[in-house]
């Protein structure tokens, strides 16, 4: 990437294309001034291998927002901080892994699950990603987070995790992968599925059975969450990834590979598939499978994965700061192997 381009190149009349809708209502949850107090002082407390200027980036992206803006009916700030910790933690991690190798990506996963599943059970003794994580499983044992939501929970940021591995052998070798090879990935990099969960600790879902939660129709709405998502976030994310050009894990890029077309063509049919993905979504919505006493909260708990869908979207709308030019961190990690 260049060190600086004017807005003009760094744009190239992206701004102006149509972006996604959705017909959800927009919440935050009331304590998200708080939780960004809480924020500012992990990075200044936490992140101090980070450089000043990639501290102070990340104040005014406001990472703790996504999770206010995707599960704005969290009843206290306790219950808010493990999501708001998975938010913050995991992107401001990814930004700084941005060009680790997936061998190294692995070993930092295996570091990370030992202390989310409690396997590793010893408080790390230096501040950072590690002891972040480590964090999250004290907040979640704090607000009492029932055990069968924190499994899945975590089990899904397994996922996400290796996800952030899996793509780095793309990055690495500044290759696009093909559209199968780039869905498999991005539904985990998007980072949705524990918020998929996690939606379920607002007002009396976590009183839904697994027959419900685990039920092949629900499982499949958590899967369009994470792929609108995960589009909506290319869309956004696409002037930033058309000026460097090793970032290649973006839907644009990969149709526009794929199909021979322009990027403005690559981009109104990746926002054709968004929102196929999101019709989807509101048919399966409307057409539960029948769960008995449970219909009415099971209906209601997938309105609110729409909700958590459109606050996500919220967040990058509302952001002017991330992927704004030169509003971007770059990846600070030095890794131990040379670039192949």
């Amino acid at each position: 990437m260049k060190s600086s381009i004017s807005n003009e190149e760094f744009y190239a009349g992206l701004q102006h294309l149509p972006k996604p809708q959705y017909p959800f209502p927009d919440f935050i949850h009331p304590d998200f001034q708080q939780q960004r107090q809480e924020y500012y002082d992990w990075i200044d407390r936490e992140y101090t291998f980070h450089s000043q200027e990639a501290r102070e980036k990340h104040k005014k992206h406001n990472l703790t927002d996504i999770a206010a803006r995707g599960c704005p009916f969290l009843k206290t700030i306790d219950e808010l901080r493990p999501l708001a910790n998975y938010a913050a933690n995991g992107a401001m991690m990814d930004d700084y892994l941005d060009r680790c190798t997936q061998e190294e990506m692995n070993e930092i996963n295996s570091c990370i699950m030992a202390l989310l599943t409690g396997e590793d059970l010893n408080e790390p003794t230096d501040n950072g990603l590690f002891h972040q994580f480590w964090i999250l499983r004290q907040n979640a044992l704090n607000c009492e987070m029932p055990e069968h939501l924190y499994k899945k929970f975590v089990r899904s940021i397994r996922n996400v995790l290796q996800g952030y591995a899996d793509e780095k052998v793309y990055y690495r070798s500044n290759k696009i992968p093909s559209f199968a090879v780039f869905s498999l990935i991005r539904n985990e990099t998007s980072g949705v599925h524990p918020f998929c969960w996690y939606v379920a600790m607002q007002k009396n879902y976590r009183n839904l059975p697994n027959e419900v939660l685990e039920h092949p129709h629900i499982l499949r709405l958590h899967m369009l969450c994470s792929l609108m998502i995960g589009i909506h976030n290319d869309i956004i994310s696409l002037p930033k990834e058309l000026s460097r050009e090793e970032d290649t894990m973006n839907l644009v890029k990969v149709l526009q590979q794929e199909h021979n077309i322009s990027i403005h063509d690559a981009y109104m049919m990746a926002l054709d598939i968004h929102d196929n993905y999101l019709n989807e979504f509101l048919v399966l919505h409307k057409n539960l499978p029948q769960f008995g006493k449970w219909q009415e909260m099971a209906y209601d708990y997938v309105q609110d994965l729409g909700i958590m869908v459109a606050g996500v979207y919220a967040w990058h709308t509302n952001d002017t700061t991330r992927y704004v030019n030169g509003g971007y961190v770059e990846g600070e990690y030095i890794s131990n192997e040379k670039s192949k």
